[in-house]
């Protein structure tokens, strides 16, 4: 795998710098950990694929109130820490394809990475949903059918986007699988999410 540029030690840091608010923290731990999980399936880098999930919203603090700048002020953000262009561009492929980023709108996802980030990110949703509605809202209550269940029901998380997360068919990972490893990931770092 190419180069990122940055150390794990470096993303920490970065995500100490510009991530201010407790829910973004969390998710960028929760696409972290999916991230690691199927690196681990399919015989990836973890530690690569955890820096890009851990790192793929540095800048939503910064533009969560001017989401056409999504994306495009992460590229400024990792520049100037030494990111590659491997990181850079696999990170901002997450804003592909999206009307409210129109420097990204026509772009498309193309390697398995890119498919793998813009479905892990998506997947946390559905699957922090599910914890919530267990009535002691843990992780560890979530029970896999039941995530296959509440991901077929598109009122259920309705804000996450099942053709997203469906992106890992792509990456040449099942719906199922995905589900697994997404579920098995947060569940390794429920301590953490406080789930």
């Amino acid at each position: 795998m190419e180069d990122l540029g940055i150390t794990k030690e470096q993303a920490d840091e970065l995500v100490e710098k510009y991530i201010k608010e407790p829910m973004t923290r969390l998710h960028l731990l929760e696409s972290e950990a999916i991230m690691r999980e199927l690196a681990k399936y399919l015989n990836e880098d973890e530690e690569k694929w955890g820096i890009i999930g851990l790192l793929h919203d540095i800048d939503w603090d910064l533009t969560k109130n001017n989401q056409e700048q999504h994306c495009i002020k992460s590229q400024e953000i990792l520049r100037q820490a030494g990111a590659s262009a491997f990181l850079i561009e696999t990170v901002v492929s997450h804003g592909y394809d999206n009307e409210m980023i129109p420097d990204l709108r026509d772009k498309k996802r193309k390697t398995r990475i890119q498919h793998c980030l813009m479905a892990a990110e998506t997947l946390t949703g559905i699957i922090v949903a599910s914890a919530l509605v267990q009535p002691d809202k843990k992780l560890s209550s979530v029970q896999l059918p039941s995530l296959k269940k509440k991901f077929k029901s598109k009122s259920f998380a309705a804000n996450c986007n099942r053709d997203q997360v469906g992106e890992c068919d792509k990456a040449g990972v099942s719906i199922d699988d995905f589900l697994e490893i997404g579920l098995r990931a947060l569940q390794g770092i429920s301590s953490e999410l406080g789930l």
